[in-house]
């Protein structure tokens, strides 16, 4: 075996081992009630100190969620049943020492709120409750489906996990009305 080989072997191994700890920091629940299939995820983990450092420099910085619900399909490509996408931005005031946050809805305002609170805005930027994603009317019967989840941060110097950029993770269940 060549070295340039076992140089590119090593390199999967570690971005493969950084890909499965991502997905431990990011848990997700969907929640199927009588009428919607609701999800809430924490990626409480993701909020690195690079993150914070970001943060507390002035830089606006956003965390964006492509959030997908997906029916499992035998042997062809999984079909995307629903989507939505949650942005968080935190605007760091440094001569009030306060943060500024929004959350956006598919490209909808959601909620603003403002706090001098670290923990509040760790919170906000790093975790959704309850987000309606789709009518249960709209599902099969007996079907397996799941929920995957795609994080990333902006601005770019700043990462999830100490060097990636955009982390991935899904929870699977099956719908029974």
């Amino acid at each position: 075996m060549t070295r340039a080989v076992r140089l590119w072997l090593v390199a999967g191994l570690l971005a493969s081992s950084a890909l499965v700890g991502a997905a431990e920091n990011l848990r997700i629940v969907p929640i199927v009630s009588k009428d919607d299939v609701v999800v809430s995820f924490d990626g409480g983990e993701t909020y690195t100190e690079e993150v914070r450092a970001a943060i507390s420099s002035g830089l606006r910085t956003t965390f964006t969620y492509d959030i997908e619900l997906r029916m499992l399909v035998p042997a062809w490509v999984d079909r995307t049943i629903a989507s939505s996408v949650v942005s968080v931005s935190d605007q760091y005031d440094n001569l009030t020492r306060r943060h500024s946050l929004s959350r956006l809805v598919d490209g909808r305002e959601q909620q603003v709120s403002v706090t001098e609170d670290e923990a509040i805005v760790k919170q906000w930027l790093t975790s959704v409750s309850r987000l309606p994603l789709i009518s249960t009317s709209k599902l099969d019967q007996s079907r397996d489906y799941y929920v995957r989840i795609r994080a990333r941060v902006r601005p770019r110097g700043t990462s999830l996990l100490g060097w990636t950029s955009v982390i991935s993770a899904q929870t699977k269940f099956t719908f029974v009305p």
